[in-house]
């Protein structure tokens, strides 16, 4: 048997917002354990930091009705990866977000006797309370975002640990203000809002008309106001750009960028975002 070189960790993040979450908790893992190998799910972020994903990370990324058309091929990628990691189990299993997916395979890798760690609770403490009882099945120990979510767990005697939201560092006192604008060709003196309707293709679906709808009705009401809108594909931004075009919104000023996100809020005033991890 080849000799052990170092610790090994599956993990799978669903989305977007999940790749920068696991590039982050890749970068913080590094710093403390070098050599540290991964591999299951991950987008460009991660896989630049050395994940070995073994399927495209979009394929994951579906909600609605085109989710439920791919189910099929969702359950099969997870049926894949369950093999995988009973095959060749690693240290430990991180699942990121996406409890859909994630909690199911947790549920069988922990019942094999591999370690798994959730990272961003499931809203449990909102809807679905049911969850907690398959969390407690699925999950060895669960990374929080927000402190209330802790105690929640706490309560529920499920090993917990608050990590924090990642845009407290990233949007803190990092950033000058007015050095950030000029970066993203923003206005100085104006109002700006930021504009994310998710990083979803679905999302952008379900969202960009109404994100567009409300960014005229802000307009006429405050013709002062300047919005920026960030993107992480180019796919999602041709849907909001669509969705500017049917509602003869192009008049609206707005910047468009491609990435820049985190920059996009610390330079705003305000940002109207959907729910989830931005």
């Amino acid at each position: 048997m080849a000799k052990k070189t170092g610790i090994r960790i599956g993990i799978v993040a669903g989305e977007v917002s999940g790749d920068l979450l696991g590039a982050g908790l890749m970068r913080a893992l590094h710093e403390r354990l070098p050599g540290v190998t991964y591999e299951g799910i991950g987008g460009p972020s991660m896989q630049a930091l050395g994940c070995r994903s073994l399927f495209p990370m979009e394929q994951l990324s579906l909600m609605g009705l085109e989710g439920i058309n791919k189910y099929p091929e969702i359950l099969n990628i997870r049926k894949q990866l369950c093999q995988h990691f009973l095959s060749n189990p690693p240290d430990i299993f991180i699942g990121i977000d996406a409890p859909d997916f994630n909690l199911s395979l947790e549920e069988k890798l922990k019942s094999a006797g591999i370690r798994t760690v959730h990272y961003v609770s499931p809203t449990v403490w909102a809807w679905r309370g049911y969850r907690i009882r398959k969390i407690r099945r699925a999950v060895d120990h669960m990374l929080t975002l927000f402190p209330f979510e802790a105690k929640y767990y706490r309560h529920h005697r499920v090993p917990v640990t608050f990590v924090g939201h990642p845009l407290a560092d990233q949007l803190g006192d990092k950033y000058d203000i007015g050095a950030l604008r000029r970066q993203l060709h923003l206005p100085l003196k104006s109002t700006v809002i930021a504009l994310l309707p998710g990083s979803r293709v679905s999302e952008l679906k379900r969202h960009a008309d109404i994100f567009v709808k409300t960014a005229v009705l802000l307009h006429q009401r405050h013709p002062q106001l300047h919005f920026v809108a960030p993107f992480a594909t180019a796919e999602t931004q041709a849907i909001f750009e669509k969705a500017l075009y049917r509602h003869g919104a192009w008049f609206l000023p707005i910047t468009i960028l491609t990435n820049h996100s985190r920059e996009a809020m610390a330079a705003s005033d305000m940002v109207l975002l959907a729910s989830g991890t931005a």
